[in-house]
Protein backbone atom coordinates (compact mmCIF):
# COMPACT_ATOMS: atom_id res chain seq x y z
CA UNK A 1 0.00 0.00 0.00
CA UNK A 2 0.94 3.32 -0.80
CA UNK A 3 0.53 6.70 1.37
CA UNK A 4 -0.26 10.15 0.45
CA UNK A 5 -2.45 12.71 -0.68
CA UNK A 6 -6.58 11.63 -0.10
CA UNK A 7 -5.91 10.16 3.35
CA UNK A 8 -9.02 11.74 6.03
CA UNK A 9 -6.03 11.01 8.63
CA UNK A 10 -2.30 9.76 9.60
CA UNK A 11 -2.83 6.02 9.34
CA UNK A 12 -5.12 5.44 6.25
CA UNK A 13 -3.62 3.93 3.17
CA UNK A 14 -4.30 5.49 -0.04
CA UNK A 15 -2.95 2.92 -3.00
CA UNK A 16 -3.37 5.29 -5.94
CA UNK A 17 -0.43 7.81 -4.52
CA UNK A 18 2.33 8.61 -3.02
CA UNK A 19 2.88 11.68 -2.57
CA UNK A 20 2.39 14.30 0.37
CA UNK A 21 2.64 17.74 0.36
CA UNK A 22 3.19 19.97 3.13
CA UNK A 23 -0.06 20.61 4.12
CA UNK A 24 -0.49 16.78 4.64
CA UNK A 25 2.81 16.45 6.37
CA UNK A 26 1.89 18.66 8.94
CA UNK A 27 -1.01 16.47 10.19
CA UNK A 28 1.60 13.33 10.06
CA UNK A 29 4.68 16.27 12.30
CA UNK A 30 3.76 18.27 15.39
CA UNK A 31 6.93 20.07 13.88
CA UNK A 32 6.35 23.67 12.57
CA UNK A 33 8.47 26.57 11.27
CA UNK A 34 11.42 26.74 11.59
CA UNK A 35 11.54 23.29 12.91
CA UNK A 36 10.21 21.51 10.35
CA UNK A 37 12.51 20.04 7.83
CA UNK A 38 10.60 18.13 4.95
CA UNK A 39 9.05 19.75 2.27
CA UNK A 40 7.37 17.26 0.57
CA UNK A 41 7.25 13.22 0.01
CA UNK A 42 7.78 11.88 -3.19
CA UNK A 43 7.70 8.29 -2.61
CA UNK A 44 6.10 6.42 0.43
CA UNK A 45 5.90 2.62 0.69
CA UNK A 46 3.93 1.14 3.84
CA UNK A 47 4.71 -2.22 2.48
CA UNK A 48 8.24 -2.11 1.52
CA UNK A 49 8.62 0.33 4.80
CA UNK A 50 10.45 2.60 2.50
CA UNK A 51 9.68 6.40 2.06
CA UNK A 52 11.62 9.21 0.32
CA UNK A 53 11.35 12.81 1.36
CA UNK A 54 12.17 16.24 -0.22
CA UNK A 55 14.09 19.59 2.30
CA UNK A 56 14.85 22.56 -0.47
CA UNK A 57 17.58 24.49 1.41
CA UNK A 58 17.26 28.00 1.00
CA UNK A 59 19.03 30.93 1.43
CA UNK A 60 16.54 32.62 4.02
CA UNK A 61 16.78 28.72 6.58
CA UNK A 62 17.45 30.35 10.03
CA UNK A 63 20.49 28.35 11.03
CA UNK A 64 22.61 30.30 8.30
CA UNK A 65 22.56 33.68 10.36
CA UNK A 66 25.33 31.90 13.10
CA UNK A 67 26.38 28.56 10.82
CA UNK A 68 28.32 30.53 9.58
CA UNK A 69 27.99 33.79 8.19
CA UNK A 70 29.20 34.18 4.91
CA UNK A 71 29.70 30.73 4.42
CA UNK A 72 26.30 29.17 5.11
CA UNK A 73 26.48 25.71 5.58
CA UNK A 74 23.82 23.65 6.81
CA UNK A 75 23.89 21.85 9.80
CA UNK A 76 24.77 18.26 10.27
CA UNK A 77 22.60 17.90 12.98
CA UNK A 78 19.64 19.15 10.80
CA UNK A 79 20.27 16.81 8.19
CA UNK A 80 20.16 13.94 10.77
CA UNK A 81 16.75 15.48 12.41
CA UNK A 82 15.54 15.57 8.52
CA UNK A 83 15.94 12.15 8.07
CA UNK A 84 14.14 11.31 11.78
CA UNK A 85 11.28 13.24 10.33
CA UNK A 86 10.51 11.58 7.27
CA UNK A 87 11.06 8.54 9.28
CA UNK A 88 8.43 9.16 12.02
CA UNK A 89 6.14 9.69 8.55
CA UNK A 90 6.71 6.54 7.90
CA UNK A 91 6.42 5.28 11.56
CA UNK A 92 2.82 6.84 11.59
CA UNK A 93 1.73 4.56 8.48
CA UNK A 94 2.96 1.53 9.78
CA UNK A 95 2.80 1.70 13.50
CA UNK A 96 0.29 1.81 16.01
CA UNK A 97 -1.63 4.91 16.60
CA UNK A 98 -2.07 7.11 14.08
CA UNK A 99 -2.08 10.48 16.07
CA UNK A 100 0.82 9.25 18.27
CA UNK A 101 4.13 11.46 18.50
CA UNK A 102 7.26 9.97 17.09
CA UNK A 103 10.08 10.96 19.56
CA UNK A 104 13.50 10.68 17.94
CA UNK A 105 15.12 7.99 20.22
CA UNK A 106 19.20 7.09 19.09
CA UNK A 107 21.61 7.37 16.01
CA UNK A 108 24.39 5.32 14.96
CA UNK A 109 26.72 5.21 12.38
CA UNK A 110 26.23 8.53 10.84
CA UNK A 111 28.61 10.03 8.58
CA UNK A 112 28.53 13.11 6.38
CA UNK A 113 29.78 12.76 3.17
CA UNK A 114 29.46 16.28 1.58
CA UNK A 115 28.97 19.98 2.38
CA UNK A 116 25.03 21.13 2.03
CA UNK A 117 24.70 24.44 1.59
CA UNK A 118 21.89 26.95 -0.08
CA UNK A 119 20.28 26.24 -3.20
CA UNK A 120 20.92 22.36 -2.84
CA UNK A 121 17.72 19.78 -2.51
CA UNK A 122 18.15 17.11 0.02
CA UNK A 123 16.42 13.70 -0.95
CA UNK A 124 15.82 11.98 2.27
CA UNK A 125 15.59 8.27 2.05
CA UNK A 126 14.24 6.34 4.50
CA UNK A 127 13.75 2.25 5.49
CA UNK A 128 12.53 0.92 8.71
CA UNK A 129 15.26 -2.02 9.52
CA UNK A 130 13.56 -3.66 12.11
CA UNK A 131 10.26 -2.82 14.31
CA UNK A 132 8.82 -3.39 17.88
CA UNK A 133 5.80 -2.59 19.20
CA UNK A 134 6.09 1.07 18.85
CA UNK A 135 9.86 1.45 18.57
CA UNK A 136 11.24 1.07 14.68
CA UNK A 137 15.34 1.44 13.62
CA UNK A 138 15.55 3.30 10.47
CA UNK A 139 18.45 3.44 7.93
CA UNK A 140 18.72 6.42 6.38
CA UNK A 141 20.46 8.38 3.29
CA UNK A 142 20.57 12.02 2.27
CA UNK A 143 22.18 12.92 -1.39
CA UNK A 144 22.17 15.58 -3.34
CA UNK A 145 22.61 15.58 -6.78
CA UNK A 146 22.88 11.81 -6.63
CA UNK A 147 25.90 12.18 -4.37
CA UNK A 148 25.49 10.69 -0.80
CA UNK A 149 25.74 13.98 1.74
CA UNK A 150 24.60 11.77 5.11
CA UNK A 151 23.82 8.55 6.02
CA UNK A 152 23.06 6.75 8.97
CA UNK A 153 20.83 4.40 11.79
CA UNK A 154 17.98 6.20 13.63
CA UNK A 155 15.77 4.71 16.08
CA UNK A 156 12.49 6.39 16.35
CA UNK A 157 9.55 5.71 18.72
CA UNK A 158 5.88 6.58 18.32
CA UNK A 159 4.02 7.69 21.47
CA UNK A 160 0.58 7.84 22.02
CA UNK A 161 -1.95 10.38 21.34
CA UNK A 162 -2.24 10.94 24.84
CA UNK A 163 1.79 11.27 25.95
CA UNK A 164 1.56 14.87 23.87
CA UNK A 165 1.63 17.88 25.90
Amino acid sequence: MLCGPGADAPGQEVEDMAEMGIDEIMTYLPHRYPFLLVDRVVECDVEARRIVGIKNVTANEPCFTGHFPGLPVFPGVLEIEAMAQTGGILLKQVGGDPKGTPYFMAIDKVKFRRVVKPGDQLRIEVEITAIRSSAARFSGRITVDGKVACEGELMCMLAPSEERA
